[in-house]
């Protein structure tokens, strides 16, 4: 038996579709609540993500009129942390792919 014999074949294009793509981004995004004040949801925002109170306000209100905003962006990793810290936080914030 040879060595190419020995080892199995891969498909190149079969190895890239199995691994998860490192560029693919996520975003965290925070769901109106009928619990939480807007005093608070701005002060998670603030103390979480290190928003400035303006940007903290511009995503509450967000929340507040359209039931949903999009907080933050970036690696899968990251989001699922950042997402766990605001659900500590008694927030309720899901992830999802970013289709942008």
């Amino acid at each position: 038996m040879t060595d190419s014999q020995s080892k199995p074949r891969q498909n190149p294009a079969s190895v890239t579709a199995s691994q998860p793509q490192q560029s693919e981004l996520w975003r965290v995004v925070v769901l109106n609540d009928p619990v939480n004040r807007m005093s608070y949801v701005v002060m998670v925002l603030r103390r979480v993500l290190g928003f400035e109170e303006e940007r903290a306000r511009r995503h509450m209100l967000e929340v507040h009129e359209s039931g949903r905003s999009i907080v933050w962006t970036g690696t899968r990793e990251q989001a699922e942390a950042h997402m766990f810290a605001l659900q500590q936080w008694h927030l309720t914030a899901i992830i999802q792919p970013d289709e942008g």
